[in-house]
This record gives C-alpha cells, sequence and structure tokens, in this order.
C-alpha cells in the first residue's frame, strides 16, 4: 500500500488524485483510496489539512493531488455587505466552519443553521460543492500556491461545530 507522509510545493508529474471531502483533509491519519483504484495510506503531522491542489508524496517519491470533493453545502448570499457581516458574526460566535468567498459565505449543510441564517435576512441555497473553509487566525501559515490566500491552522484546543455534533 502507498504511504504519503510529506507535502511538497511542486511537482512535475502528478500519479493520481486523493478526492476527499473536507471532514476527511482535516484528518492526519486516514486511509483511502485513490482515483486509480489503489489503497492509500496517509500519515501527516498533526494539525496538518490537506486543501484543494496539495501534493502529497511518499517513499517511492510518486506525487499524488489532493483534490476537494464536492459535498453538501450552503451558499449564503445577502442584499448587503451589514447583513452578510451579520451572518458571519453568528457563524463565529458558533465556532462554524466557513469558507469566505466574493460576496457569499460557504458552510456545510445544517438544517439549524441554515434557519438562523434566514432569520437573519441570508438567502441560503442548497449546494454541491467544494468546501475550503478559513482555518483561523492563529499561528503560523499556510498558502496557496495557485490562489496567494494565506491560511492558518486551527488551534488544537479549539471546538469546532459540525453539522451533527450534539449540543
Amino acid at each position: 500500500m502507498l504511504t504519503l507522509h510529506t507535502k511538497i510545493p511542486s511537482a512535475d508529474i502528478i500519479a493520481a488524485q486523493l478526492v476527499l471531502p473536507y471532514e476527511l483533509r482535516e484528518k492526519c491519519r486516514l486511509r483511502a483510496t485513490l482515483d486509480t483504484g489503489e489503497d492509500v495510506a496517509v500519515f501527516t503531522v498533526r494539525g496538518t489539512v490537506l486543501r484543494d491542489g496539495d501534493l502529497l508524496t511518499g517513499e517511492d517519491k510518486r506525487v499524488v493531488k489532493v483534490v476537494a470533493a464536492p459535498e453538501p453545502t450552503y451558499k449564503i448570499t445577502c442584499a448587503d455587505a451589514h447583513t452578510l457581516l451579520r451572518c458571519a458574526f453568528h457563524l463565529g460566535n458558533r465556532h462554524t466552519q466557513a469558507q469566505v468567498g466574493d460576496g457569499f459565505l460557504r458552510i456545510r449543510a445544517d438544517a439549524v443553521l441554515k434557519e438562523m441564517l434566514a432569520g437573519l435576512g441570508a438567502t441560503v441555497m442548497e449546494e454541491t460543492a467544494a468546501f475550503e473553509p478559513e482555518s483561523g487566525a492563529y499561528g503560523g501559515g499556510h498558502s496557496h500556491h495557485h490562489d496567494g490566500n494565506p491560511l492558518a491552522p486551527i488551534p488544537l484546543r479549539q471546538k469546532i461545530h459540525r453539522p451533527g455534533d450534539q449540543k
């Protein structure tokens, strides 16, 4: 079985793709299947979050590209920036992971949050999309070679709301 353990900045040849939803891209230890059908083990440093486009390699030097799998999400838009900012505040207040886009927010599907956001005046549309949330404002950082947006790791002690969590 191929074992992937090292992120690299670039590669000339990509051997396969590893398509994963965000929930699995947060794990530092997992077993998965490449798009070629080959089983792989992923062992990354604790706290590592795999992002769409990341490149991984292992002992045999083959390179695998991480691809964000489409998953059930809500795209949140508002009539004005103030309302969108209020929605972002209330999501953050609940430690909800959110992707910040140009004029929209995206969260994983959660009926309770959908109702709250609609109550704040947002338009909440169900959408199957790759989920790439902001990862927090603490510590070092992570930057994509293709988008230039700095992302920082989430502290391990920080509680994150995930759909299906018990209150």
